[in-house]
């Protein structure tokens, strides 16, 4: 077995989650969380591809603050009623909920009025929304944003190598330097190229070298391109 990986990438605890790791993609929106409560505007938004790690800092900031989390009911309206006694509100996936926009306008206003620190995340930007209502939108794109962006080089070998260590599979480093050259640049990719990985070579018992990173991701592409 070849040396072991090793990254000098700094590690912050989700104080109760696991380790998250911290680059320049994503090291503007780990500052945001660390400075709160001296935010410069009663709300932040935290944007970034799946599985970038929004939930996993909203999870770090809704502990941090004590923020009660908030989500539309089925008409898509929010009860401002759970905000009487709110210090800190999170919402996540705003752009891939179904929300009522005068219950969301209704509901930046009573944060502002009541000075409660909102955390919003969401995968595109709130002046990217199809939203109808003028106030509403003028108010969304008035709240700071911090975007999360593509994984770099280390980033991204890092996440592989955790990603195998969470499965307790102890791979070669050209393994990971072979998938850290062809594969999406993402972390969900990641997740997902490892799962598949794991579940192959489960499944035909064999170790996972290279060759056979290499087989299955070129199993991967063909299937991909099947589609």
């Amino acid at each position: 077995m070849g040396e072991q990986l090793a990254f000098d990438l700094p590690h912050r605890t989700a104080l109760g989650a696991d380790d998250f790791l911290v680059s320049d993609c994503n090291a503007l929106a780990v500052r945001l969380i660390d400075i709160w409560p001296d935010w410069a505007s009663a709300a932040s938004v935290i944007t970034g591809p799946a599985g970038s790690g929004k939930t996993h800092l909203a999870n770090v900031w809704s502990l941090k603050s004590d923020a009660i989390s908030l989500s539309p009911d089925k008409r898509g309206t929010f009860d401002l009623d759970t905000l009487e006694s709110a210090a800190a509100v999170v919402i996540e996936d705003l752009d891939r909920t179904r929300f009522d926009e005068s219950s969301l306008f209704h509901l930046l206003n009573t944060i502002t009025e009541k000075r409660i620190s909102l955390l919003l995340t969401c995968r595109e930007p709130a002046a990217h929304w199809p939203v109808s209502l003028p106030d509403l939108a003028s108010r969304l794109r008035a709240i700071p944003v911090v975007s999360i962006g593509t994984p770099d080089d280390t980033l991204l070998r890092a996440v592989l190598l955790k990603h195998f260590a969470d499965r307790q599979l102890d791979v070669d480093p050209n393994v990971i330097g072979y998938l850290e050259t062809r594969m999406e640049r993402s972390m969900d990719a990641a997740r997902q190229l490892v799962a598949v990985i794991d579940r192959k070579a489960l499944g035909s018992k064999r170790r996972i070298t290279r060759p056979f990173a290499a087989q299955v991701f070129e199993e991967i592409e063909e299937d991909a391109s099947n589609d």
